[in-house]
C-alpha cells in the first residue's frame, strides 16, 4: 500500500503579519514599546525567520504600531537578508552592530525614552542580561505570557501541518515494527527511521529519535548503549519529524515476541490511562484535569501515588508545536484552561523498575466540542497499527 500524508501547505506572510498585528494590539494595551525576539521558535513565528542560536544576538523587534525590525551583526547582513527574502519572511529594515559594539545598546537606541521591553521567554540569559544593563532592569519584561496567548492557540494552516507531520510519523512507526528483526541495534533502528521519515516528506528522524529495548525502556528517556534486539524484548520507540518546522512525537511500545500476562497487564492499564486523560480535555477545564483523570485511576489501580514508582513518572502531556514541548502542559498545577487550537501529547507513560516501561503517545487537538485525535491510538498490543492478524 502508498502511503500519502495528508496535503499542507506552509505558513503564509499573511498569516505571519496577522499574528504580528494581534501581537501589536497586545502592546499597545498593555503599555509596552516593543518584543524582542531572540533566535527561538517564536522568530519563526512571527517572522518566517528561522536562526540558530549562538552567543551573538539575532532577532528581531516587534514595535506596537506593527513595524519589523531585525538585529543582527554586521558580517551576517547579508545571510540574514538572503534568508528573509528566500523564505518569505515579514520584510523589516536590518539593524546591525560590529563586533565591538553593543547589540543591547543598538536595541535600546530603538525604543521611545523611557519605553519598556518585552523579551522573548526562550531567549538565552546574556540576552536578558545585556538588555537590563543596556535599559535598567526595570524597563525589561517578561514576554513569555504574550507569546503564549498566541502560540498555544494554533490556526487550521498550523493544524494540517501538524496533521502531516504525525501521519508521517505514525507511518514510519508502522514500517520499523514490520522491519525488526533479531540482533537489529538500536543505532540501526534510528537510522531506518531517519532515513523513512526523509522518504516520506518529514526533516529526518534522527534529531530525535528515542529506541530502547528489554529493561532499557524502564527509563522514561531510554538507555545510553547500543543494545541489540532480542527474542521477546519489550520495544519502546519515540520518535518525530518536522513539517515547515512543526512537528510530530509518536511513541509506540509492544514485544518483539511473546509478552508475558504481566507485561499485557501492564500494557492495558497504560492504554486505558491514555483514553481516560482524552475523555477529560475539555473546553473550559483546566490543563491539570487531564493529568488528574491519568493519575488518578492510575493511582485507584495501585500505581504511585504521585510520580512514585511503579507508576507514572512524569507529566501526562505537554503542548506542541514549532517547538517539541510547549506550555501550557498537562501536569498537576497547570490551570490555563483548555481552549481551541491548543494541541498536546497524550503520554502517562507506566514504568516498573527493573522490568519494562510502557508509554503509548499519541496527540490531540481541542476544538469547540472537544478533543479530536491526530492520530489513532494503538489497535492492541498484539495489532497495535490494527493492520489484522495478517500484519
Amino acid at each position: 500500500m502508498t502511503f500519502l500524508p495528508p496535503a499542507a501547505g506552509p505558513i503564509t506572510a499573511a498569516e505571519r503579519r496577522a499574528r504580528i498585528q494581534a501581537l501589536a494590539a497586545r502592546l499597545t494595551a498593555e503599555g509596552t514599546a516593543a518584543l524582542l525576539l531572540g533566535p527561538t521558535a517564536s522568530l519563526r513565528y512571527y517572522t518566517g525567520l528561522d536562526w540558530h542560536p549562538s552567543e551573538r544576538l539575532t532577532g528581531a523587534l516587534i514595535h506596537a504600531d506593527g513595524r519589523v525590525e531585525y538585529v543582527c551583526p554586521g558580517f551576517e547582513l547579508d545571510k540574514v537578508a538572503g534568508l528573509t527574502a528566500a523564505s518569505n519572511a515579514i520584510a523589516g529594515d536590518i539593524l546591525t552592530w560590529e563586533e565591538e559594539e553593543s547589540p543591547y545598546v543598538l536595541t535600546a537606541g530603538r525604543l521611545p525614552e523611557g519605553g519598556v521591553l518585552a523579551v522573548d521567554d526562550q531567549a538565552a540569559t546574556f540576552i536578558w542580561l545585556g538588555l537590563s544593563r543596556a535599559l535598567g532592569a526595570e524597563r525589561v519584561i517578561d514576554g513569555g505570557p504574550l507569546i503564549l496567548a498566541q502560540r498555544s492557540l494554533k490556526s487550521p494552516a498550523e493544524i494540517a501541518l501538524l496533521t502531516r507531520a504525525k501521519a508521517i510519523t505514525l507511518e514510519v512507526q508502522r514500517r520499523t515494527r514490520r522491519w525488526l528483526k533479531a540482533g537489529v541495534r538500536t543505532s540501526e533502528v534510528m537510522a531506518f527511521i531517519d532515513a523513512e521519515h526523509r522518504a516520506l516528506g518529514g526533516e529526518g528522524g534522527s534529531w530525535f529519535c528515542l529506541v530502547s529495548f528489554g529493561d532499557d525502556t524502564c527509563l522514561p528517556h531510554g538507555g545510553e548503549g547500543d543494545r541489540a534486539l532480542q527474542a521477546d524484548d519489550v520495544v519502546l520507540i519515540d520518535t518525530g519529524t518536522l513539517v515547515d518546522g512543526y512537528h510530530s512525537d509518536i511513541t509506540r511500545t509492544y514485544v518483539f515476541g511473546e509478552p508475558t500476562d504481566d507485561f499485557r497487564r501492564v500494557w492495558m492499564h497504560e492504554k486505558e490511562a491514555q483514553a481516560r486523560a482524552f475523555a477529560a480535555a475539555r473546553i473550559g477545564a483546566p490543563c491539570h484535569s487531564v493529568d488528574d483523570a491519568a493519575r488518578g485511576y492510575l493511582t485507584g489501580l495501585g500505581y504511585g501515588p504521585d510520580y512514585r514508582l511503579p507508576g507514572l513518572p512524569h507529566r501526562t502531556g505537554h503542548g506542541i508545536g514549532l517547538d517539541i514541548h510547549e506550555a501550557p502542559n498537562l501536569v498537576r498545577g497547570d490551570a490555563t484552561p483548555l481552549a481551541p487550537g491548543m494541541c498536546f501529547s497524550n503520554e502517562p507513560m507506566l514504568v516498573i523498575p527493573g522490568r519494562f516501561g510502557v508509554r503509548l503517545e499519541d496527540h490531540f487537538y481541542m476544538t469547540e466540542s472537544g478533543p479530536v485525535w491526530f492520530t489513532e491510538p494503538s489497535h492492541s498490543l498484539d495489532d497495535p497499527f490494527g493492520e489484522g492478524a495478517s500484519a
